[in-house]
């Protein structure tokens, strides 16, 4: 991926890798036709943005990158780590300590407190439990307050809440404890542009100061300007 000039200090933040794929396909049946994956290799703390009409696999990369779909062909390689060699059970270990996934449902757990859904991801991984100051709760409240969740709200149901408080909520819960990698599916469908461009500027501003390389799918070609790097899928990475 060509970039412009970069700093020492950014030239040194990037130098381990984020993830690498190379000649990576996927086919839900043999029914549908093989989705072929450009070869791509992303630096740590750099983000990309993925983009590309319904139907082309935005998702499906999203899953097999976090270890939830098997691939057909192809290497994965996170934080130099190949997921294929992993067992079923050392990829859900290795999404829980080191990816935060942002779904476009964002899957939040409906009976747990906004405070509670920020916090899960710290009762199911050590690694990001050490890797705050403070208790969970301390980080997932400095991380509402950040994203702009009143204290009011963090004891109620996400049920309770609205879609685009249950969106930066969503985005909370994949921060806490500092992952190396965010995956985030569309998580700005739903809003308008003034929230969606405030969204992504504080999602990419958190992930700067935890040196987190974000991986982003949408359709809207627009929000190409705040990221690093752009790609769509059956062309060459600019």
């Amino acid at each position: 991926m060509n970039t412009e000039p970069e700093s020492s200090s950014h030239r040194a933040k990037a130098e381990a890798s984020a993830l690498e794929i190379k000649d990576l396909t996927f086919r839900w049946n043999p029914h549908y036709s093989t989705l072929a994956f450009p070869d791509l290799s992303l630096p740590q703390g750099e983000h990309l943005f993925l983009h590309g009409p319904s139907g082309t696999g935005k998702s499906t990369l999203l899953s097999l990158l976090a270890g939830m779909l098997p691939p057909a062909t192809g290497s994965i390689r996170l934080l130099g780590s190949d997921i294929r060699q992993l067992s079923a059970g050392k990829r859900d270990r290795f999404r829980a300590d080191h990816i935060g996934v942002i779904f476009q449902q964002f899957n939040l757990v409906p009976y747990l407190t906004a405070e509670a859904n920020v916090t899960l991801p710290c009762r199911l991984s050590l690694r990001r439990r050490g890797a705050m100051d403070g208790t969970p709760t301390l980080a997932a409240q400095r991380l509402l307050t950040t994203l702009a969740i009143p204290e009011s709200h963090w004891q109620r149901k996400v049920t309770q809440l609205s879609i685009g408080q249950q969106q930066r909520i969503a985005a909370a819960r994949a921060l806490i404890g500092a992952p190396e990698i965010i995956l985030a599916d569309e998580p700005t469908s739903a809003l308008d542009s003034d929230n969606r461009d405030r969204f992504i500027a504080l999602l990419l501003a958190m992930a700067e100061e935890r040196n987190t390389s974000v991986l982003f799918v949408s359709h809207d070609r627009t929000l190409a300007q705040h990221f690093h790097h752009q790609i769509q899928l059956g062309q060459v990475p600019e």
